[in-house]
């Protein structure tokens, strides 16, 4: 028996008398099959798609190394029987990829849509090959063999590679949306709190190396609880949602807006001292007070009192600095409400 080798699974075109030696080619033929099988169930994905079938391909892949191991039976004139067993498995595993592959493909696994390919291209020229073997004399069989058989696999590695560079660009896109999303706030889209905290302390490392000033605006919208008592928690998300681009407006590329917690926002003015911080807080208190946010009734007013705090009047950096704005909202706040104010100096 003599398998037509190919990528993965092969085909067996013909059946004919050789000597025993030539049970040797039937190794690493089998162990293509094994391998086929394991990368299969990893291009397609079937560990998260579909369980069970991924440890049937592993079942496969053992199955092929045991054939492998059952051409010893050619010393002991079993070789036929090995033979015959590993053609049907072989048609069974061949039969059995495509249609996995193309229930993945289906399920929007496009790399398994290019192994699919692949694999038709190596199947086609098997089938085609066999069929040959079969009508055409030997020496145009193996010239058909020996020149085509290189050029489907020249053509099949291609797909191949071009599915195992799809299946990592998505596996980068996945990685970049996993790691925006544990960065950021689900509602806001601004950073989260752990994110900010950390982009603080390396804004506040970056400015004190440089020998440059930062500024904190601790934004806070009053009178939210009434909001979400009188309209309800979804329009309260809304007017969270509804300040973000008022804010960002005022902002430069540099600078950076995170979300600390409810209704409370920071922004981090980087290079600002207390001169530039204090024009740009009450820009974003104008721009807040124009918002209106419709569908809940009534259009919905939105203020917010904002506190500064500046490293070069406060001579202090990270967090410290971050409660002392955080102290300057509530001054804000019991000042009347929709006003800044900028943290006075500590006195020694």
């Amino acid at each position: 028996m003599v398998y037509l080798s190919g990528q993965g699974f092969d085909w067996p075109i013909l059946s004919y008398a050789v000597p025993i030696e030539s049970f040797a080619w039937n190794v690493p033929v089998a162990l293509s099959g094994a391998v086929a099988c394991l990368f299969t169930r990893e291009i397609a994905d079937l560990r998260h798609f579909s369980p069970r079938v991924y440890r049937v391909f592993g079942w496969m892949a053992i199955a092929f190394i045991v054939i492998t191991a059952a051409n010893v039976a050619a010393f002991v004139g079993f070789l036929g029987l090995v033979n015959d067993i590993g053609n049907v498995m072989f048609v069974f595993a061949a039969v059995f990829t495509v249609i996995v592959c193309f229930l993945a493909w289906r399920r929007g696994n496009r790399a398994a849509g290019w192994f699919l390919i692949a694999w038709c291209v190596l199947e086609g020229f098997t089938i085609a090959a066999a069929l040959r073997f079969l009508s055409a004399s030997t020496a145009d069989s193996d010239a058909l063999y020996y020149y085509g058989l290189p050029l489907s696999m020249v053509a099949a590695s291609l797909m191949i590679a071009l599915g195992v560079a799809d299946r990592l660009r998505a596996q980068r896109v996945a990685l970049s949306d996993a790691e925006r999303r544990a960065r950021t706030d689900p509602l806001t889209g601004v950073l989260n709190r752990r994110s900010l905290i950390e982009r603080l302390e390396a804004a506040c490392a970056r400015a004190k190396a440089r020998g440059l000033p930062i500024a904190l605006l601790f934004i806070d919208l009053d009178h939210f609880k009434q909001i979400n008592d009188t309209f309800g928690h979804q329009a309260g998300d809304a007017c969270l949602c509804a300040i973000i681009d008022p804010i960002h407006s005022e902002l430069r590329q540099s600078d950076v807006i995170g979300r600390y917690g409810g209704e409370e926002f920071v922004v981090i003015l980087s290079s600002a001292d207390a001169a530039a911080a204090t024009p740009i807080a009450q820009r974003i208190l104008e721009r807040v007070a124009d918002v209106r946010v419709n569908g809940f009734g009534n259009p919905i007013s939105v203020t917010c009192s904002i506190g500064i705090a500046t490293s070069d009047t406060l001579g202090i950096w990270g967090e410290p600095l971050l409660a002392q704005a955080d102290a300057a909202v509530y001054v804000a706040k019991r000042a009347g409400r929709n006003q800044i104010h900028l943290a006075p100096p500590v006195l020694a």
